[in-house]
């Protein structure tokens, strides 16, 4: 590795969240504190926060962090090795769980709390991760413009009626990734091929921005059409005034709705196979799906709970409700390889 890398993951330490007396404990005692349990994440909502110090009151046990890039937290867990104090990696997108994955890093976990709360397709087959919250890749459009006609599903954006008219996030993107990926499990890699270079010859402008940016190009009627995730969207529809105004000119389509469903991600964790606290990571993992923990989730940061049977916050159900592809988010993992290379052969920058 190089020393410049080095230095950055020493740079990265772990902040400890221990709750306060009186909120966990029986007639306003405090939990004593029994244990501890290392996170390593690479989310960064505030809301997250409030959701590990709900653990701690209710558990008595210490909640210790790092937040960084999940690249990065991969790769130092790899480093650590044996001598890691990771117990869990939280992340967000099929993308980087498969990356995980893939670098050897994740133990399996029998859990019938898990089981019994998330549906199959959140979680990996041999227990490697788990799905703790979702989110959908939508279509948005101007509506001073209206609905474009033909407009319905995924493959329809590379249409060559909509030329000139999209407006995307670069192919190295995870979501773009992921999505691509998704349409490689579908279809298979050449329809998948076809379908990225139809869509880049659509495009109105080079890609550029993240999808906050690509909202408001649509709003602003700079481009007609764009892809993004449900929650950014949310957050206009739940903002002040301003945010408002933007979000009524947005119009939303939930994409393959007479076909496979629109294309859903998840923010997930895994156990570190080297984990020091097991027992508590494990505890961890199913508080994260519990009915607490799921509102932190729902509410904190507009995504859909991943625990069945839960419904998402009112700003997100102002987008609508629709069916969703229930494709393995672990299928979803396994093209994003090849997606990465359909993307570079289509001129998808």
């Amino acid at each position: 590795m190089k020393p410049i890398f080095l230095a950055a993951l020493a740079s990265i330490s772990f902040g400890t969240l221990a709750a306060c007396a009186g909120e966990g404990g029986d007639a306003g005692e405090a939990v004593p504190i029994t244990g501890e349990v290392n996170i390593y994440s690479s989310r960064h909502y505030d809301t997250d926060l409030a959701l590990y110090e709900d653990f701690t009151r209710e558990t008595g046990i210490k909640v210790n962090r790092i937040e960084a890039d999940a690249d990065a937290l991969i790769e130092r867990i790899g480093a650590e090795g044996e001598f890691s104090p990771a117990d869990l990696l939280i992340t967000v997108d099929a993308g980087r769980l498969w990356r995980a994955e893939e670098a050897g890093i994740l133990a399996p976990v029998e859990s019938a709390v898990l089981k019994e709360r998330l549906p199959a397709n959140l979680r990996h087959p041999q227990g490697l991760w788990f799905g703790l919250s979702t989110r959908a890749r939508i279509i948005i459009y101007d509506k001073a413009k209206g609905a474009p006609e033909g407009l319905a599903n995924y493959a329809d954006l590379a249409d060559p009626k909509f030329k000139g008219q999209i407006c995307m996030r670069s192919s190295s993107n995870i979501y773009n990734i992921s999505l691509l990926s998704s349409i490689i499990a579908h279809k298979g890699a050449d329809a998948a091929e076809q379908w990225t270079k139809g869509v880049v010859a659509n495009f109105k402008q080079p890609p550029q921005g993240n999808d906050t940016a690509m909202i408001e190009a649509v709003a602003a009627g700079q481009c007609r059409i764009s892809v993004v995730n449900t929650y950014y969207l949310a957050r206009y529809a739940g903002g002040d005034a301003g945010a408002k105004a933007i979000f009524d000119k947005v119009g939303v389509i939930f994409p393959d709705q007479a076909g496979t469903g629109t294309h859903v991600n998840v923010s997930g964790a895994g156990l570190i196979k080297t984990a020091p606290n097991r027992e508590n990571a494990v505890k961890f993992l199913e508080y994260l799906t519990s009915e607490s923990a799921q509102r932190y989730f729902a509410d904190g940061n507009n995504e859909y709970p991943a625990a069945i049977g839960l419904k998402a916050n009112s700003a997100v159900e102002r987008l609508g409700s629709f069916k969703s592809d229930t494709l393995s988010v672990a299928d979803i993992g396994k093209g994003q390889a090849e997606a990465v290379r359909i993307f570079d052969r289509a001129g998808w920058n």
